[in-house]
């Protein structure tokens, strides 16, 4: 067994980042850019770093096959991508407005709070939902005011929206939104947890739908732009990050165990034949729910039993390249409900939504998405029949025909199922967790999948881990 040298002066401290994805590599600059910063290792298992951010190329043009936005509403994802260096290339979709296609047309969305209609006018005239579902919604009105006291992670979203505004609106609005984002299923997500603006809407009751209405009309006087890219592809930011000063990324170095060691940290990685050491002062686990659970096993088993209860969906990415039409599409794209038995998920016009990338690429970029928890037949295709069933899906939603290029992107167990109970779940972990000196986890599993969610967690495990350290080197002789 062969033991990692520190590098550094003698009396630096060690933090150890265990995975390179956007939560891991977000904890590593908050600690490397910290007053009395530490040595900071990242310890990735991949080949890469960036997780689920990632460029590939089509039609002779860089395009995101991972996430390829960044929530603009809150600072901490373009905050990060300031900080290192990429705040000239931050840019804005020209238009956010999408669709559904449902009912065979693709249809314009109305205003909604994650699905729940903000204008059941028009919604009607987005012919969306039939006469009957609208009929359905309508009879809110009559409906038992709302209980607001109820435990929201308790509950299902499909249980609460279904049981206001009817079953049509949870098939045909909310489902799409949530199986954009988590791949998942309202019938198992929690409301809390999975759609904390539905909660928002029952906790300001009586009526789901007025308080949409009202929700709306506060965001509509905000002019800030929701998302955010970056030139060139979001899957820039984390070699971005990486590069900052006194951070010490290791690709192809898998932690498989992670041991007490004093007051800090053992972590032996590598081949079982030719063990690795490294030791730490203090480690952050930013790895998904398996292999966190899997090194926590001998010295926080109930934590680790809590983590392996939380699922993950698989999808995949497939982009596509089309000759640029006469007329472009409109909007930034369209969603598709799982009840109209479609293969795609979702569809985005990616050289329209990113005008960067309608510049560069000679082609019109599109990229759908397709997979949802329980589908995995339908990912078990290989990349030609995916690719067939998305463009067969695309010709038919929009009429797109002469395809030029396409490339299939698998992101297999990529995001995790916030289901009923995960909040308690998280406290749980996380109360679990803080018994470990110097151990922190964060990650997408727990408070958020999207980068700016996960750069959030990343920051705060490391502003815990500092915390200590700090103290610490207070109180030293």
């Amino acid at each position: 067994m062969t033991e990692a040298s520190r590098s550094g002066p003698p009396a630096s401290r060690r933090v150890v980042v265990v995975g390179g994805g956007i939560a891991g590599l977000a904890a590593a600059h908050a600690l490397a850019t910290a007053p009395h910063a530490p040595e900071v290792v990242v310890l990735e298992g991949a080949d890469r770093i960036g997780g689920k951010l990632l460029i590939g190329e089509v039609a002779g043009a860089p395009v995101d096959v991972g996430a390829e936005s960044i929530l603009n509403a809150r600072p901490e994802g373009v905050g990060l991508a300031r900080a290192v260096g990429l705040g000239d290339d931050l840019c804005h979709p020209p238009t956010m407005s999408a669709g559904i296609w449902s009912r065979g047309a693709v249809r314009p969305m109305p205003p909604t709070v994650l699905g729940v209609p903000a204008d059941l006018a028009a919604l009607v005239r987005s012919g969306i939902v039939s006469s009957r579902g609208i009929g359905r919604a309508r009879l809110e009105s009559v409906l038992p005011r709302l209980r607001t006291g109820a435990d929201l992670d308790a509950v299902s979203v499909a249980a609460v929206v279904s049981r206001r505004v009817g079953g049509e609106i949870v098939d045909r609005l909310v489902e799409p939104m949530l199986g954009g984002v988590y791949a998942g299923h309202a019938n198992r997500l929690s409301l809390r947890a999975a759609a904390p603006q539905i909660a928002a809407l029952v906790a300001a009751g009586p009526s789901l739908l007025a308080a949409a209405r009202a929700s709306r009309r506060r965001a509509d006087t905000d002019d800030t732009p929701v998302f955010a890219g970056i030139r060139g592809g979001v899957g820039r930011l984390p070699a971005a990050i990486a590069a900052t000063p006194g951070i010490d990324v290791r690709t192809g170095s898998t932690v498989r165990r992670l041991e007490r060691l004093g007051d800090g940290w053992r972590l032996i990685l590598g081949p079982v034949p030719d063990p690795q050491v490294v030791e730490a002062d203090a480690v952050v686990l930013a790895t998904p729910t398996a292999p966190t659970a899997r090194v926590l096993t001998e010295i926080a088993p109930q934590v680790a039993d809590e983590l392996r209860r939380i699922e993950y969906a698989s999808m995949a990415v497939v982009t596509l390249a089309y000759p640029k039409p006469e007329q472009r599409p409109t909007g930034s794209g369209f969603l598709v409900p799982p009840v109209d038995g479609h293969v795609i998920k979702a569809a985005t016009y990616s050289g329209v939504k990113w005008e960067w990338l309608g510049l560069r690429a000679d082609a019109l970029v599109v990229r759908a998405s397709i997979g949802r928890r329980g589908e995995e037949q339908v990912l078990q295709r290989d990349d030609r029949e995916l690719i067939d069933a998305a463009a067969a899906d695309l010709e038919e939603a929009i009429g797109l025909t002469g395809l030029l290029d396409a490339r299939v992107t698998r992101w297999g167990g990529a995001l995790p199922q916030y289901d009923i109970g995960h909040r308690g779940r998280v406290e749980r972990i996380r109360a679990g967790v803080t018994e470990l000196p110097l151990l922190e986890v964060c990650g997408a599993a727990y408070d958020g999948v999207g980068i700016a969610a996960c750069v959030a967690d990343g920051t705060r495990a490391a502003g815990r881990v500092l915390a200590v350290l700090d103290t610490q080197r207070t109180m030293a002789p």
